[in-house]
């Protein structure tokens, strides 16, 4: 049987980079390939016809789903948190979960995710068993590491990386930050761009001087400003996994991050965990990351160890064995 994988995801996000380094990896006979995104309105019927043109079976990175011929295909759900957070979905969407989603994952042949919260979640919600699904986790690129060269802007920095998304908390990060007990010389950077909501918040507590926001971080850039900062900041809402977690880790900066959802099983016992609806948790807890050196040691020794942990190279092992069993069992 042939496999044919989607690269069609590959891209600067969390499941690009997950396709990507698969597409490094994995043996396959065929991509799926075309100016149809996948997760555009009309993929289900794109991704349809390109399965009743072929025999084999598919791959998908994402959570894109054929409207009919799902038995033969591999479906990537990462998390569920456009079922989880409403704010972070649409009506569109919900449609799309409902009914083509959810009955692809119960009438495919196996079922991918980075996670065992993820797992416990989407086997909950499509009622399908444990078994169907496999955790084969994240991993952290070899560029991560404490070798790269470090981002100096010319004064100390606390990271967060997000996308100005609401799950993403960062609203609660700098009102933290602005409450925090450290020196006013460490400044907050944040990837991405400037939100109105932030902006507010900003202008409202007099922190314009204190703020740095960098745009666009290119993949090759971004070890090194996880290497210059003085720890990574990252209360979220909700993660799938939380690669930032572990690429922070990689590069040799402690970490503050989530009591909830996959962090935890993600972080371990290497980050600083605190309730991420609580302004206050995350203020002591950026103190505490700042100011406590023996913490920060610990943090950095343990997150070095943490992050090995994470190799690409074992989670498309794990994908190919899940393509070898259903490929084995087709041929049956």
């Amino acid at each position: 049987m042939k496999i044919y994988f989607d690269s069609r995801w590959i891209g600067a996000h969390g499941i690009g980079r997950f396709a990507n380094e698969l597409k490094l990896r994995l043996a396959v006979d065929g991509y799926i390939e075309s100016s149809v995104r996948p997760h555009g309105l009309f993929d289900c019927i794109f991704f349809a016809y390109f399965i009743l043109m072929r025999k084999g079976v598919f791959i998908t990175p994402g959570f894109n789903a054929p409207v009919f011929f799902y038995q033969n295909i591999v479906i990537t759900l990462h998390d569920l948190n456009h079922i989880d957070l409403p704010y972070n979905s649409g009506f569109l969407k919900r449609i799309y979960y409902a009914f083509i989603l959810k009955r692809a994952v119960r009438g495919c042949r196996a079922v991918l995710t980075v996670s065992e919260f993820s797992k416990s979640k989407i086997s909950h919600w499509a009622n399908i068993p444990l078994s169907k699904i496999m955790n084969v986790g994240n991993g952290v690129d070899q560029g991560f590491s404490t070798h790269v060269a470090p981002f100096l802007p010319g004064y100390r920095y606390l990271l967060c990386v997000g996308n100005r998304k609401r799950h993403k908390n960062e609203a609660r990060a700098l009102l933290a930050y602005s409450k925090a007990l450290i020196a006013n010389d460490i400044k907050l950077v944040f990837s991405g761009d400037i939100s109105d909501e932030l902006k507010f918040i900003i202008d409202e507590h007099q922190l314009a001087d204190r703020i740095v926001f960098l745009g666009k971080i290119s993949e090759d850039a971004l070890p090194g400003v996880y290497r210059g900062a003085l720890g990574l900041v990252f209360p979220s809402l909700y993660e799938g996994f939380g690669l930032p977690v572990v690429e922070a880790m990689a590069c040799g900066i402690p970490v503050l991050t989530s009591n909830t959802t996959s962090l935890p099983e993600v972080a371990g016992d290497a980050a600083l965990l605190v309730n991420p609806e609580s302004v206050d948790e995350i203020r002591a807890g950026i103190e505490r990351l700042v100011n406590d050196e023996g913490l920060r040691s610990e943090l950095i020794a343990k997150g070095l160890e943490r992050a090995k942990l994470f190799s690409w190279d074992a989670v498309a092992a794990r994908v190919q064995a899940v393509l070898d069993e259903v490929t084995n069992q087709h041929g049956k």
